[in-house]
């Protein structure tokens, strides 16, 4: 348990330091610019696939399980929109994005540890955590949300057409489900859980790669350990979250 409140302890200092004497505003713009295409824009493939496939999917599987007459059709599309915009496109894209965002964040740093970039950093008088951290935070928390919004119209788009395609719910059915009981606050609670999301992917990884100890070796084992933090801090998260905000 020590050790649980010895990390603890030592990610808040670290985050601590990320957040205090940054350097020169100049070079953090050049460097968030860098980090949104590196943390999001490459990501935009995986995160349209994904969304594609999962639309159609809940699509088709709500069509399967409508059986009785008693059940309207207009829940398909009313249980695409509840599946994408409540849960898949923030909890489960976040989830996705921690083991390539996060993996990548962990691996990079964990390699300038090792090779003594940092330490040579601080030896210039530059606030590393601040340096090499600040950035990629600032940067997840820009594009995330653009991401989290692109899949909720990817996913939905996705299951409309799979629906009207394959005739298992007729545009009209489909659209009525979509505004079925519909409240832009669902769109806000996803939107405010990707902010929490990002700050811990970027943060999480960024301290295990900051104080990663070793070769090359530890470098791969601090990324795992990054990601599987991650993703149960995310899931932790997403509980809490949901109790608060929708309960």
């Amino acid at each position: 348990m020590s050790s649980v409140y010895f990390h603890i302890g030592k990610y808040f200092l670290l985050m601590v330091s990320t957040f205090t004497k940054p350097e020169k505003r100049k070079i953090y713009w050049k460097l968030i610019i860098q980090e949104v295409d590196k943390i999001g824009l490459q990501s935009l493939g995986i995160v349209a696939l994904l969304s594609l496939f999962m639309g159609a999917v809940v699509t088709l599987q709500t069509a399967a399980n409508i059986d009785s007459g008693w059940i309207p059709r207009w829940t398909i599309g009313f249980t695409t929109r509840q599946t994408m915009i409540l849960e898949f496109s923030s909890t489960i894209v976040c989830l996705i994005l921690s083991g390539k965002v996060g993996g990548n964040i962990a691996s990079e740093i964990g390699t300038m540890r090792i090779t003594e970039q940092i330490d040579a950093m601080e030896i210039m008088g530059i606030n590393s955590a601040s340096y090499l951290i600040l950035p990629k935070i600032v940067a997840a928390l820009f594009i995330f949300p653009f991401m989290v919004i692109l899949s909720m119209f990817i996913g939905i788009s996705a299951g409309a057409f799979v629906g009207l395609t394959t005739g298992v719910v007729s545009l009209n059915d489909f659209e009525y489900g979509l505004q079925y009981s519909f409240e832009l606050w669902q769109v806000s609670y996803s939107l405010i859980k990707t902010f929490f999301f990002a700050f811990i992917i970027t943060s999480v990884s960024a301290y295990h790669g900051f104080y990663t100890n070793g070769g090359p070796r530890e470098v791969g084992a601090s990324s795992t350990r990054a990601v599987v933090y991650s993703m149960v801090l995310i899931l932790v998260a997403n509980y809490i979250l949901t109790q608060l905000l929708l309960l």
